[in-house]
Parts: structure tokens; C-alpha cells; sequence
């Protein structure tokens, strides 16, 4: 593990007309959760009641706000404004490697916006945030199955040497996605109350896209990547 107490990233988004966005997003070592840079202030628009998940497991007397509208607002204001076909050059830096792409707003902001979503607390949105550790910005639906079922079956590993039985047949991680589609609902639904332009909900859009195609396309994906686990023809 490398030293210190922090795993960050940082995002570069530069535009067209020369305008720049920074965010340095710095995550718990351990925990994985997201370190704000100062403490992130309650407004309307993350209060637990507004617009609240059908499948929320929370409620309003012991969380006043929405865990995952909160690590968001450190972004949503920003990009508020801002449409989500707007040409952008996105640089992430990682610890061991930058990565740099020349797309849409939508598709760099739902890159990020991924990290906040699972650092957050969210307890349904908390099943990927293994996933955060070896982040991959720009992930095609293809890498998203493949990385996503073998974190799954890693944590069944670990649930197998606890003595528990293990779910080989991947349906807690197909159930898993259909709840996180209701949380991406919800949350549209909480934007659409502070956004005047659709680059923050399009950028939503591609997450819930992936959401949603993953219960229907991890059988047939994992059928074309079988051949990776194959011995060789001699």
C-alpha cells in the first residue's frame, strides 16, 4: 500500500473557450470514503425528504440530508449552468498514471461524478465502492462487466473465508444494479431542482445507462470474454 493516509484524483476539465474546473477529490485510504475540502453545508436540495429513493433505507430523524446529494454538491453548482454536449478535454491524474480524452461534458463529468456517488455513505450505492480503489475513468460498458463481477466474486471470496456461502451465480450483483438504477431516479429527480442545463442530468443519464444495461448484458458479455479463460488450441 502507498504511504500516506489519502487515495486522491484529479480531474482537469478544459474547454473550447479557454475556461478551466480543477477538482481534487481525496478519499479515506482505508475507508474509501470522500475527505471534503471544508465542511459541506445543508441546503434544500440535499434534505433526505426532497425527493427522496422509493428504496431509501434512511430515514429523516437520524439523517437529515441525503448522504449522496451532500458529496455532490461540491460539484452539481458548477457545471449547473453548462450543456452536456459541450466539447471539453478531461485529464484525470491517478496515483500511477494520467489519463486524457478529448469528449463531451456528459461523458467526463459522469466519470466523476462516479466517485462521489459511491464515497458518500449511500447504502445502496456503497456495493461499488471497492470499485473506487482502482478507479478507470472512462470505462466501456465491457471493462464496467468485467470489472465489476470480478470485484463481486473477490468480495464472495472473502464471504467464503468468513464460512459463509458465496453467490457464484451473480444475482446479488444483478439485484445489486437494479436498486442502484432507483437511486439514480431519485437523484435525477433532486437535480432537476437546482439545474438550469442538462450536463450534470446527462452525465447521470450515462451512469444510469450502464445501470441498467448490466443485469442484461453481464450474461452475454461474460459468454464473449470466456475465451480469455480458455486454454490455447494446440
Amino acid at each position: 500500500m502507498p504511504a500516506g493516509k489519502e487515495l486522491a484524483f484529479k480531474y482537469y476539465f478544459m474547454f473550447e473557450d479557454g475556461t478551466r474546473a480543477t477538482y481534487e477529490i481525496c478519499l479515506d485510504r482505508e475507508t474509501l470514503f470522500l475527505k471534503p475540502e471544508r465542511k459541506i453545508q445543508s441546503s434544500s436540495w440535499t434534505r433526505l425528504e426532497h425527493h427522496k429513493c422509493n428504496n431509501c433505507p434512511l430515514n429523516e430523524s437520524d439523517h437529515a440530508d441525503c448522504p449522496l446529494a451532500l458529496n455532490l454538491s461540491a460539484v452539481v453548482p458548477r457545471f449547473s449552468k453548462m450543456f452536456s454536449y459541450e466539447k471539453v478535454n478531461v485529464l484525470v491524474e491517478t496515483e500511477t498514471r494520467t489519463y486524457s480524452k478529448n469528449t463531451t461534458l456528459q461523458s467526463g463529468l459522469s466519470s466523476m461524478l462516479g466517485i462521489y456517488m459511491v464515497t458518500a455513505g449511500c447504502p445502496i450505492m456503497d456495493r461499488l465502492r471497492p470499485m473506487v480503489r482502482f478507479h478507470l475513468p472512462f470505462a466501456t460498458i465491457e471493462e464496467t462487466v468485467f470489472r465489476s463481477v470480478s470485484t463481486y466474486l473477490l468480495g464472495q471470496y472473502f464471504e467464503h473465508k468468513k464460512g459463509r456461502s458465496p453467490d457464484l451465480t451473480l444475482k446479488g450483483l444483478m439485484d445489486g444494479y437494479q436498486q442502484i438504477q432507483m437511486v439514480n431516479h431519485g437523484l435525477a429527480g433532486r437535480m432537476r431542482s437546482i439545474v438550469d442545463k442538462d450536463a450534470n442530468l446527462n452525465a447521470l443519464v450515462v451512469l444510469d445507462v450502464f445501470a441498467k444495461e448490466l443485469p442484461f448484458s453481464i450474461e452475454s458479455s461474460l459468454e464473449n470474454l470466456e475465451y480469455l479463460f480458455s486454454p490455447p488450441a494446440v
